[in-house]
């Protein structure tokens, strides 16, 4: 199992047990207009980097981005498989 499959593993966790300290399960109680603003905003953290070639900040704010994109996945039922199985039919 890779770490992204383990970090979803724990994402779904904590969207099942919501525990109070836990900052992802606030978002997803918050729900998905939430997780959907952070994703925007890391997704413009991420261009902002690669303009300006900041090779460390990209990597930390594609890896923020990366983690709100599985998070919506989770919120919405659907797994890291789909998203590789489709891009998998494209590539056919």
């Amino acid at each position: 199992m890779s770490f992204l499959n383990e970090l979803e593993e724990v994402l779904k966790l904590r969207k099942e047990k919501l525990p109070d300290n836990s900052y992802t399960a606030r978002l997803f109680r918050e729900g998905d207009d939430r997780i959907l603003k952070k994703i925007v905003e890391e997704a413009g953290e991420v261009v902002i980097a690669a303009k300006n070639t900041d090779r460390q900040e990209i990597v930390h704010e594609a890896a923020d981005l990366l983690f709100h994109l599985i998070m919506i996945l989770v919120q919405k039922g659907l797994t890291l498989q789909d998203i590789e199985d489709e891009l998998k039919k494209r590539h056919s």
